[in-house]
């Protein structure tokens, strides 16, 4: 399973709209095709709910599945 992991998406100790936006852009999501991805829960910092929802909405186009959390008890998002 692949993991994501919010805290690579930090920005001076914070997640910024804008930064976030531009590196969710510079992914090249076609290297989750048809994997399972875990999109992990806790981070360094508070992760806003917008974060997580257009992450989702990237993976959405190519995951097998999408998971939240800790691979120990994943919630199945797709």
């Amino acid at each position: 399973m692949d993991t994501i992991y919010l805290d690579d998406f930090v920005d001076e100790g914070i997640i910024r709209e804008s930064s976030f936006r531009k590196k969710v852009n510079s992914i090249d999501w076609e290297i989750y095709s048809d994997k399972n991805v875990l999109i992990k829960g806790c981070a360094s910092v508070e992760i806003p709910t917008w974060a997580y929802m257009i992450i989702t909405v990237n993976l959405s186009k190519f995951a097998k599945k999408i998971l939240f959390g800790e691979p120990c008890s994943a919630i199945k998002i797709l």
